[in-house]
């Protein structure tokens, strides 16, 4: 008996290292190049004293992907060496409504920002498309508001969760009252459950239509520089930018649907998928964040120089 809660303790420690390990990772990696958009975009800022409507969507993304990255470390730091922490009220509350509302309004302003793509690259001359075309610059930091808005209700709305779940408010003391207390719990998560989905719906429409479009319209481009028999550097800029718009809709596809399993699966004894689940969404900030800095020649530029190693090699070249 003994050698098998030593084996089961064992067990559960270098699942939880290993956690750790693969988080730390991902979180680290995510950190160092949010932290590099920030920084090349602090310093620009300062230099030329303003921020256009592109800078300012990447900058807010930029931050909230950095602190949801160095949150989530931080929360599942305390959750493998420092257990105890979680019996400190109320620093599982916080520290869950703090990292849900940063992954809210991480996956709001990736929205935003293909929207503002969508809008300013896509050429339609619909007049509803051209009034948007015009007043974008001054729609973006609503849009950002909004998305820092519904953010902080589901902030608050996670917290208000968490804190009836610390304080035992579905404790049951026999095993006839399961089912009735899973039901309960059930019921008791659903606006929660029902507002984030709802919320990540919309964004995912948002930015599956705004993909549509713009792909629509570079790809009409494209074939119009064919028919004119236009020069091979356009070209170049428009196949570029429609395989950017494929790689973003691609894993933003794939982080929806992460999303939307962990929240099916939240209330469900399933580790080893949230595990998964949860490896793919810490991987989305990094991996999106990398295409913006492709996709952007000043952070690319950037880039370049800060890696002697790359910079070797453009060199050769």
């Amino acid at each position: 008996m003994a050698a098998c809660y030593s084996q089961n303790k064992l067990n559960v420690t270098s699942y939880d290292n290993m956690t750790l390990l693969v988080i730390t990772l991902q979180a680290f990696a995510g950190m160092w190049i949010n932290g590099f958009i920030v920084s090349v975009l602090c310093i620009a800022w300062v230099k030329k004293k303003s921020f256009n409507s592109n800078e300012k969507i990447l900058l807010f993304l930029g931050c909230c992907r950095f602190l949801y990255l160095c949150i989530t470390w931080v929360y599942s730091f305390l959750q493998a060496i420092y257990p105890s922490c979680y019996q400190v009220q109320p620093i599982p509350q916080i520290l869950t409504a703090i990292q849900s509302f940063l992954n809210s309004s991480n996956v709001w302003a990736s929205a935003c920002l293909c929207v503002f793509y969508c809008i300013k690259i896509a050429n339609f001359r619909h007049i509803f498309f051209t009034y948007l075309k015009a007043k974008i610059d001054r729609i973006v930091p609503w849009l950002l508001l909004v998305s820092v808005l519904s953010s902080l209700v589901i902030g608050f709305l996670v917290y208000d969760i968490a804190q009836e779940v610390q304080s035992g408010s579905f404790n049951f003391t026999s095993l006839g009252n399961l089912w009735k207390l899973s039901i309960r719990v059930d019921e008791h998560f659903f606006p929660i459950f029902f507002t984030t989905g709802l919320g990540f719906a919309i964004a995912f429409m948002a930015v599956m239509f705004s993909a549509f479009l713009l792909l629509f319209s570079l790809w009409r481009h494209k074939l119009k520089m064919q028919t004119n028999s236009m020069k091979n550097h356009s070209m170049d800029v428009h196949i570029k930018a429609i395989k950017y718009i494929l790689s973003f809709f691609f894993i933003y596809t794939i982080n929806f649907t992460c999303l939307v399993l962990a929240l099916a699966y939240a209330t469900k004894e399933a580790d080893a998928l949230m595990f998964l689940l949860s490896v793919v969404q810490y991987a989305f900030p990094a991996i999106h964040s990398l295409i913006l800095i492709f996709s952007n020649p000043k952070l690319e530029k950037v880039l370049l120089r800060a890696l002697p190693c790359v910079r070797c090699k453009v060199c050769k070249r």
